[in-house]
C-alpha cells in the first residue's frame, strides 16, 4: 500500500510532463502521422512545430530551447544530420536521439511540415535600380 501511495504522484507527474508543450497533431498521411508522433515524443520538449502540436519549452532563455521549426525549413538530410550528431551547431541536443526507421520518419515529417511560417525577405527585382546601359557613355571617352 505504501508503494502505491508513492507511485501515484510519480505517475501523475509523468503524465503531466508528457503532455507539456503539445497540442493536436495535424497531418495528412499515415507516414506523416508516425513522424509527427515520434517528433512530439522525442523533440517537442525543445522544438516548436505546429503540425506535431508541439510548442518547445516556451521559454527562450532556457539553454535547451531548440529552433522553432515553424519558422525554419529543415530538409530531411539536415534533420538526419542533427538527429545523429546532436544538433547542427553543437548545442545540447542528444546525439542519436532517433535512429533507423524512426529517424527517417521524423526527417521526412520535418522536411514536409517545417517552415510553414517562413516569410521571404524582400529582394530587389532584376529591373529595379540602374539599367546596364546607363553608365556606358562615360567609358567611351579616351
Amino acid at each position: 500500500m505504501r508503494r502505491l501511495l508513492i507511485l501515484i504522484p510519480i505517475a501523475a507527474a509523468t503524465l503531466a510532463l508528457a503532455a507539456c508543450g503539445t497540442e493536436d497533431v495535424s497531418v495528412t498521411s499515415a507516414d506523416a502521422e508516425q513522424g509527427a508522433q515520434l517528433f512530439a515524443e522525442h523533440c517537442g520538449g525543445c522544438h516548436t512545430l505546429s503540425a506535431a502540436g508541439t510548442e518547445g519549452s516556451g521559454n527562450r532563455s532556457l539553454r535547451v530551447q531548440g529552433p522553432n521549426l515553424d519558422q525554419r525549413h529543415v530538409s530531411s538530410e539536415d534533420a538526419l544530420y542533427a538527429m545523429h550528431n546532436g544538433g547542427a551547431s553543437g548545442a545540447v541536443m542528444p546525439q542519436n536521439i532517433l535512429v533507423g526507421a524512426d529517424a527517417d520518419a521524423v526527417a521526412r515529417f520535418i522536411d514536409q511540415y517545417s517552415g510553414t511560417q517562413v516569410e521571404d525577405s524582400p529582394r530587389p527585382s532584376a529591373d529595379s535600380g540602374t539599367s546596364s546601359g546607363s553608365s556606358s557613355g562615360s567609358s567611351d571617352q579616351s
